[in-house]
């Protein structure tokens, strides 16, 4: 991590002037912030438009007033951030000339400076300086929401955190600042846990500085929720740092005991849970396969001894990866789709996989991530 921090720290000196020139012009500079409006815009945005309203309410009657009451909240955090209009509108079918004609309308609508500072609210630039860590390995869990706050999850996963960095000498720092990202603050650290964070919760600028943390080597966990937004507005961190787009759980019932199957017993952070056990859960499907894409695939579902539907929609996926590492540049991360109840971090065998994992995307068990592939740690190569 000495590399690490040596490269954060000379960004940080480009962040702290890109954000005192945002500061300067008197707004953050949240990512969708000049937008035009669209129906692939997040929904809240377009709730806080009273125009934008009108224009839906007038092509497309009906349709807002038919949505569920948890779609409609315009302060976060609210799925209304973790949806498009078109995501929203999924079940009603509207036509391609139908959202032609929303898609031009919205389009003519001016974005003004009420508007920019409305789509701003829901970030943060408040650069905290975090106290450093006095020894390694160092974690920070991150837990800014903007969209579904799922809080006994959360604190569930929270106080398993807790107990396993306790369990194990590990230093553990909490932050719900997305201004807490900075080169500053990261350069301590060997892993950033994303605890079941959902809703886009960085700006432009602290997207750019935790990219480049993981890509120079920092370590990224990912929690249940972090992966399981129905729409997401970061590509990066979706399809390169996730490296798989949620699509859906069972609704009926949603919480199902299923098979874990231990797809890789060599790997040390599943072989002393192999071949696999059973649990309860809600299980997500993803629109394809993250091993398709360089992700080596630790954990998978038996789909038989479940039922991967909901409603009439098919999650089924074949095969059905549900925790895996990838290697983004020198950066390790490490995702697990598992942990939506609380029961679930109390669950021997998932403890023990979240434990390993976290080592290893801390840098601290046997292989490492070169040029985007996982390599054997020698001495010559430290973590």
């Amino acid at each position: 991590m000495r590399v690490v921090g040596l490269i954060v720290g000379i960004l940080a000196l480009v962040a702290a002037g890109t954000s005192a020139t945002a500061h300067a012009a008197g707004a953050v500079d949240c990512p969708l912030r000049d937008q035009p409006y669209s129906s692939q815009s997040p929904l809240i945005d377009l709730l806080l438009k009273p125009e934008a309203v009108a224009v839906i309410n007038r092509d497309a009657p009906g349709l807002i007033d038919s949505f569920w009451a948890g779609l409609k909240g315009t302060t976060v955090p609210s799925f209304g951030s973790i949806v498009t209009l078109r995501k929203a509108a999924e079940g009603h079918k509207l036509s391609d000339d139908k959202w032609g004609v929303i898609d031009r309308d919205l389009a003519h609508l001016a974005v003004t400076s009420r508007d920019r500072q409305a789509r701003c609210t829901r970030y943060d630039n408040d650069q905290t300086l975090l106290s450093a860590p006095s020894h390694h390995p160092a974690i920070l869990i991150f837990e800014k929401m903007t969209g579904f706050l799922d809080a006994p999850s959360v604190d569930a996963a929270h106080a398993a955190l807790v107990a396993i960095a306790k369990r194990k000498g590990w230093e553990i720092v909490t932050t719900d600042r997305g201004g807490a990202i900075t080169p500053a603050n990261l350069r301590h650290f060997d892993v950033v846990i994303w605890n079941n964070v959902s809703g886009d919760a960085l700006t432009v600028a602290q997207r750019r500085v935790f990219r480049s943390y993981v890509e120079h080597g920092g370590g990224f966990v990912g929690l249940h929720g972090a992966g399981g937004d129905p729409s997401y507005f970061w590509a990066w961190y979706v399809d390169t740092l996730i490296g798989a787009r949620f699509i859906g759980h069972p609704m009926a019932p949603q919480f199902q005991d299923a098979r874990v199957i231990v797809t890789d017993p060599a790997s040390p952070i599943v072989a002393a849970q192999a071949p696999g056990w059973t649990m309860r859960d809600e299980w997500y499907s993803f629109a394809s396969n993250p091993g398709a894409t360089g992700a080596h695939v630790l954990l998978a579902l038996d789909e038989a001894s479940y039922s991967p539907r909901s409603g009439d929609k098919d999650l089924r996926m074949g095969d059905h990866p549900i925790a895996w590492t990838r290697c983004i540049g020198a950066g390790r991360s490490f995702f697990s789709a598992i942990g939506h109840r609380p029961e679930s971090y109390s669950e021997p065998h998932y403890i023990a996989v979240l434990e390993a994992g976290i080592a290893w995307a801390a840098g601290d068990l046997a292989t490492r991530c070169r040029a985007g592939r996982e390599v054997v740690r020698t001495p010559l190569t430290p973590p």
